[in-house]
């Protein structure tokens, strides 16, 4: 794997080999963002998908999980915070 300068926390870490992701937002990552950096969306994504019940079938939810990943990754945007404070207080 290729060091890059991640322009997300600006450290120069390993890359990728291939695109992490399909089209230029892969191509983007593959170029400026570290493994390190992937992992933490990957992490956000999954919270992301299960707080708002996403379904990925949903064009809707992959824009907007499209959207969110520009906007964590690249700082480009407004991304979408998830509440964890109520995390554990839920009684059903």
């Amino acid at each position: 794997m290729a060091d890059v300068t991640c322009s997300r926390c600006g450290k120069t870490q390993a890359g990728f080999d291939r695109p992490p992701f399909p089209g230029p937002i892969g191509a983007r990552a593959q170029a400026e963002i570290c493994t390190e950096c992937w992992g933490q969306w990957l992490r956000q994504q999954t919270m992301l998908i299960n707080h708002y019940g996403l379904n990925l079938m949903d064009p809707q939810a992959r824009a907007f999980l499209t959207k969110n990943m520009e906007a964590f990754l690249f700082k480009a945007g407004k991304q979408e915070q998830v509440d964890t404070s109520k995390q554990g207080t839920i009684s059903w």
